[in-house]
C-alpha cells in the first residue's frame, strides 16, 4: 500500500493505491477527502496507507508463529549454525513464553519493555533469579532484527525502536591467564592424561577448544611441521556440528615446534612455543 495527494478544484484528496484487482487486473485506488490544506492531506495519506497495510496482516499471526514458523526458518540459510541455534534458544526460552500469544501487529514498545524487565528479574530457566543485562540486550537485538524483517509487508513499523533495552552497566571482569610457571605446572600434572596432546597443542599454539576438536589428521603436516586450522567442532542442541572459521584470521596455518614434547631433568617443559603465521 502507498499513498499520495491529488488536488482537484482547490481541495486535496489522500489517494491510497491498493494494487491490481486479481480478477479484472485493473488498478485499485481509494480516495479520501482531506480538506484544503496540502500538508494535512499528505499526513493523512501516510496514516491511511499505514492503516491499510496493517489490515492486510493475518489476525491469527502471533509473535510465536512469526518467529518460529516464518522468521527463524528463513534465517537458517544466512546465519552460522551456532548463531541460529542461539537465536532459537533465546526465542523459545525467553520470548515465546511471555509475548508469544500476542498478535504480531499489536506488539508495542511497552510490551517489549515489560518483557525485558521480567527477564532481568526472573529470566533464568532454573528459576533462580534474572538474566544479566548482556543476555537481555542480546534478546532485544534478536527481536529488533526480526521486527525489522517483518516490516517487509507484515507490520507498519519496527516497534523495537520504541523500547528501552538494558545497558551493560556491569564492569567487565578482567581476563586472568596463567603465567609460564603455572602453565608448566599444569602440563606436568596432566602429562599422563589421554588428552595431554590437546593440552600441549593448546598451550603452544593458542588454539580454541572448538578448533582443537575440529582437527583431522589431514590437517597435520609432520614433514613441513605445521597444521591447518580451517574448521571448528561446536555443540548445538546436544549435537556436534562442524563450523568453518568466521574470518580470514581464524583460517590459518600454525607452525609446530620442531622438537618433541618432553620434560627436562629439572622438571620443566623442554620445548619452545609455536609461532602463528598468516
Amino acid at each position: 500500500m502507498r499513498g499520495y495527494v491529488v488536488e482537484r478544484k482547490g481541495r486535496f484528496y489522500a489517494v491510497i493505491y491498493e494494487g491490481l484487482d486479481p480478477i479484472t487486473r485493473q488498478e485499485r485506488r481509494r480516495w479520501h477527502a482531506a480538506g484544503t490544506d496540502r500538508a494535512a492531506a499528505e499526513r493523512a495519506a501516510v496514516l491511511l496507507a499505514e492503516a491499510a497495510r496493517a489490515k492486510d496482516v493475518a489476525p491469527g499471526l502471533t509473535v510465536a508463529r512469526f518467529l518460529l514458523n516464518t522468521w527463524l526458518p528463513r534465517k537458517q540459510v544466512s546465519l552460522r549454525p551456532s548463531t541460529w541455534d542461539g537465536y532459537r534458544r533465546n526465542i523459545e526460552l525467553h520470548v515465546v513464553p511471555h509475548i508469544g500469544r500476542l498478535p504480531l501487529r499489536r506488539v508495542r514498545g511497552h510490551h517489549l519493555d515489560a518483557l525485558y524487565a521480567e527477564l532481568l528479574a526472573n529470566g533464568r530457566a532454573d528459576g533462580k533469579g534474572g538474566l544479566d543485562a548482556k543476555s537481555v540486550l542480546e534478546i532485544h537485538v534478536i527481536l529488533h532484527r526480526a521486527l525489522r524483517d517483518a516490516c517487509q509487508g507484515l507490520i507498519v513499523r519496527n516497534v523495537a525502536d520504541d523500547a528501552e533495552p538494558p545497558k551493560r552497566r556491569r564492569p567487565r571482569t578482567d581476563v586472568r591467564a596463567w603465567n609460564a610457571t603455572q602453565l608448566q605446572a599444569f602440563l606436568r600434572t596432566a602429562k599422563t592424561d589421554r588428552l595431554f596432546p590437546a593440552f600441549w597443542l593448546a598451550a603452544n599454539t593458542g588454539m580454541r577448544r572448538s578448533e582443537l576438536l575440529g582437527l583431522r589428521w589431514e590437517d597435520v603436516d609432520l614433514v613441513g611441521r605445521n597444521l591447518s586450522i580451517s574448521r571448528s567442532l561446536v555443540s548445538m542442541s546436544y549435537k556436534l556440528h562442524e563450523s568453518r572459521g568466521k574470518t580470514h584470521n581464524s583460517r590459518r596455518w600454525v607452525d609446530l615446534d620442531p622438537r618433541p614434547c618432553r620434560y627436562s631433568s629439572a622438571g620443566g617443559i623442554d620445548s619452545t612455543t609455536s609461532s602463528v603465521v598468516a
